[in-house]
Protein backbone atom coordinates (compact mmCIF):
# COMPACT_ATOMS: atom_id res chain seq x y z
CA UNK A 1 0.00 0.00 0.00
CA UNK A 2 1.36 3.36 -1.20
CA UNK A 3 2.03 6.11 1.29
CA UNK A 4 0.52 9.79 1.13
CA UNK A 5 2.55 12.74 1.15
CA UNK A 6 2.16 15.31 3.98
CA UNK A 7 3.63 18.32 3.10
CA UNK A 8 4.03 19.27 6.57
CA UNK A 9 6.99 16.38 7.44
CA UNK A 10 9.00 17.85 4.48
CA UNK A 11 12.04 19.98 5.87
CA UNK A 12 14.54 22.15 4.36
CA UNK A 13 18.18 21.12 4.90
CA UNK A 14 20.39 23.02 6.91
CA UNK A 15 22.26 26.07 5.96
CA UNK A 16 25.18 26.88 7.89
CA UNK A 17 24.90 30.26 9.42
CA UNK A 18 28.33 31.23 7.88
CA UNK A 19 26.94 30.25 4.54
CA UNK A 20 24.48 33.30 5.22
CA UNK A 21 26.54 36.02 6.38
CA UNK A 22 29.01 35.29 3.59
CA UNK A 23 26.08 35.70 0.75
CA UNK A 24 24.83 39.08 2.88
CA UNK A 25 28.02 40.33 2.54
CA UNK A 26 28.74 39.73 -1.08
CA UNK A 27 25.36 41.37 -1.38
CA UNK A 28 26.58 44.52 0.28
CA UNK A 29 29.42 44.88 -1.21
CA UNK A 30 27.97 44.60 -4.31
CA UNK A 31 25.35 47.09 -3.66
CA UNK A 32 28.20 49.62 -2.04
CA UNK A 33 30.72 48.94 -5.10
CA UNK A 34 27.35 49.43 -7.73
CA UNK A 35 26.39 52.89 -5.97
CA UNK A 36 30.17 53.82 -5.80
CA UNK A 37 31.41 53.36 -9.54
CA UNK A 38 30.13 56.10 -12.39
CA UNK A 39 30.82 56.64 -15.83
CA UNK A 40 31.06 60.41 -17.23
CA UNK A 41 30.77 60.18 -21.09
CA UNK A 42 33.38 62.87 -22.99
CA UNK A 43 30.68 65.37 -23.92
CA UNK A 44 29.49 65.65 -20.27
CA UNK A 45 30.87 66.42 -16.80
CA UNK A 46 29.44 64.78 -13.73
CA UNK A 47 29.01 67.29 -10.41
CA UNK A 48 28.94 65.35 -6.97
CA UNK A 49 26.50 66.83 -4.08
CA UNK A 50 27.31 65.18 -0.70
CA UNK A 51 24.36 65.51 1.52
CA UNK A 52 22.88 67.36 -0.96
CA UNK A 53 26.07 70.41 -0.93
CA UNK A 54 28.13 70.66 -4.07
CA UNK A 55 31.58 69.01 -3.47
CA UNK A 56 33.36 68.33 -6.30
CA UNK A 57 33.15 68.26 -10.45
CA UNK A 58 34.44 65.48 -12.28
CA UNK A 59 35.80 65.07 -15.89
CA UNK A 60 35.07 62.42 -18.48
CA UNK A 61 36.00 58.85 -17.48
CA UNK A 62 35.48 56.30 -14.46
CA UNK A 63 35.27 57.62 -10.64
CA UNK A 64 34.08 56.46 -7.18
CA UNK A 65 31.86 58.45 -4.79
CA UNK A 66 30.40 57.37 -1.82
CA UNK A 67 27.10 55.24 -2.03
CA UNK A 68 24.01 55.16 -0.29
CA UNK A 69 22.58 58.86 -0.97
CA UNK A 70 25.74 60.11 0.80
CA UNK A 71 27.00 61.87 -2.87
CA UNK A 72 24.33 62.35 -5.79
CA UNK A 73 25.80 62.81 -9.16
CA UNK A 74 24.38 64.91 -11.64
CA UNK A 75 25.58 65.03 -15.18
CA UNK A 76 25.94 68.17 -17.07
CA UNK A 77 26.49 68.10 -21.05
CA UNK A 78 29.08 71.20 -21.38
CA UNK A 79 30.00 70.13 -24.30
CA UNK A 80 27.13 69.21 -26.48
CA UNK A 81 25.68 71.55 -28.82
CA UNK A 82 22.03 72.77 -27.43
CA UNK A 83 19.42 75.19 -28.82
CA UNK A 84 15.94 76.43 -28.34
CA UNK A 85 13.01 77.55 -30.65
CA UNK A 86 10.76 79.95 -31.05
CA UNK A 87 7.85 80.40 -32.88
CA UNK A 88 7.80 77.19 -33.70
CA UNK A 89 8.66 73.50 -32.45
CA UNK A 90 9.52 70.82 -34.32
CA UNK A 91 7.70 67.90 -33.91
CA UNK A 92 9.94 65.14 -35.96
CA UNK A 93 13.86 65.85 -37.06
CA UNK A 94 15.13 64.73 -39.96
CA UNK A 95 15.88 65.04 -43.63
CA UNK A 96 12.57 66.82 -44.05
CA UNK A 97 11.64 67.64 -40.82
CA UNK A 98 8.06 69.22 -39.69
CA UNK A 99 7.73 71.49 -37.81
CA UNK A 100 4.17 72.62 -35.67
CA UNK A 101 2.77 76.17 -34.45
CA UNK A 102 0.43 76.20 -31.19
CA UNK A 103 -0.81 79.62 -29.90
CA UNK A 104 1.74 79.57 -27.68
CA UNK A 105 4.64 79.57 -30.03
CA UNK A 106 2.33 82.25 -32.09
CA UNK A 107 2.32 84.44 -29.22
CA UNK A 108 6.37 84.06 -28.80
CA UNK A 109 6.69 85.49 -32.25
CA UNK A 110 4.46 87.97 -32.79
CA UNK A 111 6.56 91.34 -32.64
CA UNK A 112 5.83 95.37 -32.72
CA UNK A 113 8.65 97.14 -34.34
CA UNK A 114 10.36 100.46 -34.10
CA UNK A 115 7.54 102.16 -36.92
CA UNK A 116 5.03 100.22 -34.98
CA UNK A 117 4.02 97.30 -37.32
CA UNK A 118 3.64 94.22 -36.16
CA UNK A 119 5.86 90.92 -37.49
CA UNK A 120 6.44 87.34 -37.18
CA UNK A 121 9.67 86.71 -35.85
CA UNK A 122 10.83 83.02 -35.46
CA UNK A 123 14.37 82.54 -34.47
CA UNK A 124 16.24 79.18 -32.99
CA UNK A 125 19.40 80.26 -30.07
CA UNK A 126 22.26 77.62 -29.80
CA UNK A 127 23.81 77.73 -27.21
CA UNK A 128 26.33 75.56 -24.64
CA UNK A 129 26.73 74.99 -21.10
CA UNK A 130 30.15 76.86 -19.88
CA UNK A 131 30.25 76.28 -16.04
CA UNK A 132 28.11 72.90 -14.60
CA UNK A 133 27.93 74.79 -10.84
CA UNK A 134 26.66 78.09 -12.10
CA UNK A 135 23.81 76.17 -14.55
CA UNK A 136 22.99 74.04 -11.68
CA UNK A 137 22.89 76.83 -8.83
CA UNK A 138 23.17 80.28 -9.34
CA UNK A 139 19.77 80.20 -10.72
CA UNK A 140 16.51 78.74 -10.58
CA UNK A 141 14.71 77.01 -13.11
CA UNK A 142 17.84 77.95 -15.30
CA UNK A 143 16.12 76.92 -19.09
CA UNK A 144 12.74 78.57 -18.75
CA UNK A 145 14.41 81.88 -17.34
CA UNK A 146 16.82 81.58 -20.66
CA UNK A 147 13.92 81.48 -22.75
CA UNK A 148 12.41 84.45 -21.49
CA UNK A 149 15.82 86.41 -21.45
CA UNK A 150 15.83 85.20 -25.09
CA UNK A 151 12.49 86.50 -25.73
CA UNK A 152 13.03 89.95 -24.08
CA UNK A 153 15.86 90.53 -25.80
CA UNK A 154 14.79 89.92 -29.23
CA UNK A 155 11.65 91.83 -29.02
CA UNK A 156 13.71 94.82 -27.49
CA UNK A 157 16.19 94.41 -30.74
CA UNK A 158 13.17 94.15 -33.02
CA UNK A 159 11.43 97.59 -31.37
CA UNK A 160 14.86 99.75 -31.94
CA UNK A 161 14.60 98.58 -36.06
CA UNK A 162 12.21 99.21 -38.36
CA UNK A 163 10.08 96.90 -40.30
CA UNK A 164 11.95 97.21 -43.82
CA UNK A 165 14.94 96.30 -41.78
CA UNK A 166 13.43 93.55 -39.67
CA UNK A 167 12.23 92.02 -42.80
CA UNK A 168 14.77 91.91 -45.78
CA UNK A 169 18.50 94.12 -45.07
CA UNK A 170 18.74 94.08 -41.42
CA UNK A 171 18.01 90.25 -40.20
CA UNK A 172 21.83 89.59 -39.29
CA UNK A 173 22.38 93.45 -37.76
CA UNK A 174 19.29 92.33 -35.77
CA UNK A 175 20.87 88.81 -34.90
CA UNK A 176 24.36 89.85 -33.76
CA UNK A 177 22.87 92.14 -31.66
CA UNK A 178 20.56 90.14 -29.82
CA UNK A 179 23.52 87.80 -29.27
CA UNK A 180 25.82 89.88 -27.65
CA UNK A 181 23.01 91.49 -25.51
CA UNK A 182 21.45 88.35 -24.31
CA UNK A 183 25.50 87.24 -23.86
CA UNK A 184 25.88 90.00 -21.48
CA UNK A 185 22.23 89.28 -19.60
CA UNK A 186 23.59 85.36 -19.26
CA UNK A 187 26.86 86.82 -17.72
CA UNK A 188 25.03 89.31 -15.45
CA UNK A 189 22.62 86.61 -13.89
CA UNK A 190 25.55 84.17 -14.39
CA UNK A 191 23.65 81.16 -15.66
CA UNK A 192 26.67 79.36 -16.93
CA UNK A 193 25.70 79.65 -20.85
CA UNK A 194 27.49 80.34 -23.32
CA UNK A 195 25.44 81.76 -26.21
CA UNK A 196 26.91 80.73 -29.45
CA UNK A 197 24.24 81.80 -32.27
CA UNK A 198 21.15 83.27 -32.94
CA UNK A 199 19.20 82.73 -35.84
CA UNK A 200 16.64 84.42 -37.49
CA UNK A 201 14.83 81.41 -38.88
CA UNK A 202 11.38 83.07 -40.68
CA UNK A 203 10.23 86.83 -40.53
CA UNK A 204 7.04 87.44 -42.30
CA UNK A 205 4.30 90.20 -41.81
CA UNK A 206 1.08 88.81 -40.81
CA UNK A 207 -1.45 86.98 -42.87
CA UNK A 208 -3.88 90.01 -43.59
CA UNK A 209 -0.90 92.40 -44.70
CA UNK A 210 1.49 89.81 -46.27
CA UNK A 211 0.70 90.81 -49.89
CA UNK A 212 1.50 93.79 -49.26
CA UNK A 213 4.60 93.83 -47.68
CA UNK A 214 5.48 91.34 -50.89
CA UNK A 215 4.67 94.05 -53.10
CA UNK A 216 6.82 96.03 -51.47
CA UNK A 217 9.42 93.38 -51.86
CA UNK A 218 8.96 93.14 -55.18
CA UNK A 219 9.51 97.10 -55.62
CA UNK A 220 12.73 96.90 -53.55
CA UNK A 221 14.33 93.97 -55.97
CA UNK A 222 13.23 95.59 -58.73
CA UNK A 223 15.16 99.18 -57.63
CA UNK A 224 17.83 97.27 -56.74
CA UNK A 225 17.84 95.40 -59.86
CA UNK A 226 17.72 99.35 -61.57
CA UNK A 227 20.49 100.60 -59.51
CA UNK A 228 22.69 97.31 -60.45
CA UNK A 229 22.19 97.97 -64.49
CA UNK A 230 22.74 101.89 -63.98
CA UNK A 231 25.94 100.65 -62.06
CA UNK A 232 26.66 98.75 -64.92
CA UNK A 233 26.54 101.00 -67.45
CA UNK A 234 28.49 103.72 -65.78
CA UNK A 235 31.43 101.35 -65.67
CA UNK A 236 31.17 100.26 -69.48
CA UNK A 237 30.55 104.25 -70.33
CA UNK A 238 32.76 106.13 -67.93
CA UNK A 239 35.86 104.20 -69.01
CA UNK A 240 35.41 104.81 -72.70
CA UNK A 241 34.45 108.39 -72.38
CA UNK A 242 37.48 108.76 -70.07
CA UNK A 243 39.77 107.01 -72.56
CA UNK A 244 38.21 109.54 -75.75
CA UNK A 245 38.77 112.46 -73.61
CA UNK A 246 42.35 111.13 -73.05
CA UNK A 247 43.25 110.50 -76.78
CA UNK A 248 41.75 114.00 -77.65
CA UNK A 249 43.87 115.33 -75.16
CA UNK A 250 47.11 113.53 -76.46
CA UNK A 251 45.68 114.75 -80.24
CA UNK A 252 45.46 118.28 -79.51
CA UNK A 253 49.15 118.29 -77.61
CA UNK A 254 50.34 116.69 -80.53
CA UNK A 255 48.36 119.16 -83.20
CA UNK A 256 49.61 122.10 -81.06
CA UNK A 257 53.17 120.95 -80.78
CA UNK A 258 53.17 120.66 -84.66
CA UNK A 259 52.10 124.03 -85.33
CA UNK A 260 54.65 125.13 -82.53
CA UNK A 261 57.50 123.68 -84.15
CA UNK A 262 56.06 124.25 -87.87
CA UNK A 263 55.53 127.89 -87.11
CA UNK A 264 59.21 128.16 -85.68
CA UNK A 265 60.34 126.51 -88.57
CA UNK A 266 58.84 128.85 -91.13
CA UNK A 267 59.60 131.82 -88.66
CA UNK A 268 63.58 130.50 -89.13
CA UNK A 269 63.32 130.29 -93.23
CA UNK A 270 61.39 133.54 -93.07
CA UNK A 271 64.94 134.94 -91.31
CA UNK A 272 67.12 133.37 -93.35
CA UNK A 273 65.00 134.75 -96.54
CA UNK A 274 64.86 137.81 -95.36
CA UNK A 275 69.14 137.79 -94.70
CA UNK A 276 69.39 136.97 -98.07
CA UNK A 277 66.95 139.64 -99.24
CA UNK A 278 68.72 142.27 -97.82
CA UNK A 279 71.83 141.14 -99.07
CA UNK A 280 70.66 141.24 -102.59
CA UNK A 281 67.03 142.19 -103.32
CA UNK A 282 66.88 141.78 -106.68
CA UNK A 283 68.08 138.48 -107.08
CA UNK A 284 66.26 137.35 -104.29
CA UNK A 285 63.14 138.40 -105.00
CA UNK A 286 63.51 137.19 -108.50
CA UNK A 287 64.75 133.60 -107.01
CA UNK A 288 61.35 133.59 -104.74
CA UNK A 289 59.32 134.24 -107.95
CA UNK A 290 60.36 131.73 -109.96
CA UNK A 291 60.85 129.21 -106.65
CA UNK A 292 56.60 129.80 -106.15
CA UNK A 293 55.95 129.16 -109.91
CA UNK A 294 57.43 125.98 -109.93
CA UNK A 295 55.43 125.09 -106.92
CA UNK A 296 52.30 126.61 -108.44
CA UNK A 297 52.80 125.75 -112.21
CA UNK A 298 52.68 121.65 -111.95
CA UNK A 299 49.51 121.98 -109.98
CA UNK A 300 47.70 123.38 -113.21
CA UNK A 301 46.42 121.22 -115.57
CA UNK A 302 45.82 123.41 -118.70
CA UNK A 303 48.54 126.61 -119.28
CA UNK A 304 48.09 129.37 -121.78
CA UNK A 305 50.98 131.20 -121.34
CA UNK A 306 50.40 134.84 -123.76
CA UNK A 307 53.62 136.95 -124.22
CA UNK A 308 52.49 140.69 -122.39
CA UNK A 309 53.80 142.18 -125.81
CA UNK A 310 51.88 140.29 -128.01
CA UNK A 311 48.80 142.32 -129.78
CA UNK A 312 47.12 139.87 -132.17
CA UNK A 313 45.85 136.09 -130.56
CA UNK A 314 45.30 133.49 -133.21
CA UNK A 315 41.39 132.50 -133.10
CA UNK A 316 42.89 128.71 -133.69
CA UNK A 317 43.45 129.06 -129.53
CA UNK A 318 39.39 128.97 -128.47
CA UNK A 319 39.92 131.57 -125.75
CA UNK A 320 36.35 131.48 -123.97
CA UNK A 321 35.48 128.22 -125.02
CA UNK A 322 35.34 126.02 -121.85
CA UNK A 323 37.74 122.69 -121.97
CA UNK A 324 35.14 120.09 -122.21
CA UNK A 325 36.65 116.28 -120.93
Amino acid sequence: MREEFNPLDFKLPKIKPGLIRGIIVAAVVVILLVGSVYQVSPEEIGVILRFGKFARTSDPGLHFKLPLGIELLTRVPVQRQLKLEFGFRTSRPGVRSEFKVTPETIKESVMLTGDLNVVDVEWIVQYKIKDAFQFLFKLRNVEETFRDMNEAVVRKIVGDHSVDEVITVGRARIADEAKVELQNLCDLYENGIDVNQIILQDVNPPDPVKPSFNEVNESLQEKERKINEAWSEYNQEIPKASGEAEQAIRGAEGYATERVNRSRGDAALFESVYKEYAKAPSVTRRRLYLETLNDILPKIKRKIIIDEKQKNILPLLNLGEEVKK
